[in-house]
């Protein structure tokens, strides 16, 4: 245990974000580097070490937490560092990313605030980059099997590394022009630097991983193709088609899924773009939905000088304390208040759009709404509560559907798919079709980042089995597992 005292000695503190007046100037990230050092040894004293961590359940890693607080609360950053990386191949980015669960768990938060896992967890990772801690953990031998994965987000990176590791030879494919799925254009770089990304990526190339970039299975290679050239293959492509909005009025320009709208905003940043094509300057915003990824459509409006910028969300606004139908150790859903959030701009809830309303050009001017309730389990719309707002920029960030069916990928491998439209897999991770298996977004439907690298690593595991017969490595999970986050 750390300090048997620190949860009684020691009130929870966490990061604190540069000012909002300085952030939205730039695009780098919210938090200072190495802001919380001198406070995370004594927030790590928190940890009270407890006979059954349910920080273990919440996350669905696993994560080693009571174990690597004790090393942070005694300084220890280099043993910190090695029980993190048992459980999470990049715990830089769980701990920028995650909405962390394991504190929605945490045993302290009871009946009080819980220990700041994220923020420890960040910050044993990043010193131990400056430190030197991390290393290329290349194979001792090679197996002589050969493994194609399919699209480079979190799980993956994630399936990748941990099948090099076991020996085998693992080539990642991803359409886009750089790796890193929506790690690398779908998160803003507020959020996180994709300096973090390149280091792990070139950690993977000197591990022995190959990376094939522009390259589309189903387009640019056909997916029965790739499955003859390789022993076995991953699909952990994501769940990239976008819910759209179909009213009167959808048609006009200026109206753009979140997906359209976030990568040229990161492409400015990488340099291939001097001004995104679709940008917010000057405009009244209008962001519908009102998930992480719409706050990351305002955060953007903000840097990018919008004239106003709203979010609209169908839902009412969550409590800002557990519900009776949420308790310990659930992870709830509260009023949440990002750092996108604090920078500006209007949060409208519990209203529902109608139509569109455009200029004489075809540009979007005004969006309609109405005001909605429950009534006997059914949304149901409130007369006399219409009106209209100012939208010259409307974003669609109202989560996403499945897997992209139009590249032929799912057709070409002849995989099945459940009644949600995400690819069908055992306990292994195993689809119906001989060595081909799926992990992350792609089999589990739009999830977390954490259950993301979850799956990458237990669908490596079915994969290491298929191959040799037997592994060594973890599986944290089971494509049903919910643990304590649903």
């Amino acid at each position: 245990m750390a300090d048997p005292k620190g949860f009684l000695n020691h009130d929870r503190e966490v990061a604190t974000a540069r000012p909002t007046g300085e952030r939205v100037q730039d695009w780098n990230e919210v938090y200072r580097p190495g802001a919380l050092l001198p406070l995370i040894s004594k927030q790590a004293s928190r940890c009270m070490d407890c006979g059954i961590p349910f920080c273990h359940n919440g996350c669905p890693l696993g994560n080693l937490i009571p174990e690597w607080n004790d090393y942070a609360w005694r300084d220890d950053w280099s043993a910190a560092s090695e029980r993190l990386h048992a459980t999470n191949n990049f715990p830089e980015f769980t701990g920028r990313l995650c909405p962390a669960p394991c504190e929605a768990a945490c045993v302290l938060g009871i009946n009080q605030q819980p220990v700041t896992i994220k923020n420890v967890e960040v910050t044993i990772i990043d010193k131990a980059w400056d430190s030197g801690d991390v290393t290329p953990q290349p194979p001792e031998r090679l197996s002589g099997k050969t493994v194609a994965v399919i699209g480079s987000g979190p799980a993956g990176l994630a399936a990748a590394q941990q099948l090099t590791r076991a020996g085998h030879t693992v080539a990642v494919y991803e359409r886009a022009d750089r790796i890193g799925g929506l790690l690398r254009y779908g998160i803003p770089e507020f959020k996180m630097e994709k300096r973090h990304i390149n280091r792990r990526i070139e950690q993977m190339r000197a591990e022995g991983t190959k990376f094939r970039t522009e390259t589309e299975i189903g387009r640019d290679i056909d997916a029965k193709k790739l499955r003859k050239r390789y022993d076995a293959v991953v699909v952990a492509a994501g769940a990239t088609t976008s819910r759209d909005l179909p009213v009167p009025g959808r048609e006009l320009t200026g109206i753009h899924v979140a997906m359209e709208y976030l990568p040229l905003a990161n492409k400015v940043q990488e340099g291939d773009l001097t001004v995104a094509p679709i940008t917010a300057e000057g405009k009244h915003v209008v962001v519908i939905g009102g998930g992480d990824t719409g706050a990351d459509c305002v955060g953007t409006a903000h840097r990018q000088g919008a004239a106003s910028v709203t979010q609209l969300e169908i839902m009412p606004r969550p409590g800002e304390e557990r519900s009776a139908g949420q308790p310990w150790p659930t992870f709830p859903m509260l009023y949440k208040v990002t750092s996108a959030h604090e920078e500006g701009g209007e949060r409208v809830y519990a209203v529902s759009t109608t139509h569109f309303e455009g200029d004489e050009d075809g540009n979007v001017q005004w969006l309609h709404l109405i005001e909605v309730e429950f009534k006997d389990g059914k949304l149901e719309q409130k007369p006399g509560t219409e009106r209209k707002i100012p939208a010259q920029l409307v974003t669609l960030a109202m989560g996403f559907t499945g897997t992209d069916r139009e590249n032929g990928l799912v057709e070409q491998f002849g995989l099945e798919v459940d009644a949600r439209g995400n690819i069908a897999r055992d306990a292994e991770f195993a689809t119906n079709v001989p060595g081909v298996y799926a992990a992350g977004d792609a089999g589990r439907g739009q999830s977390l980042i954490v259950w993301a690298i979850a799956e990458g690593r237990s669908a490596a595991r079915g994969v290491d089995r298929f191959l040799t017969g037997a592994s060594a490595l973890p599986a944290p999970i089971k494509p049903t597992d919910r643990a304590l986050t649903v």
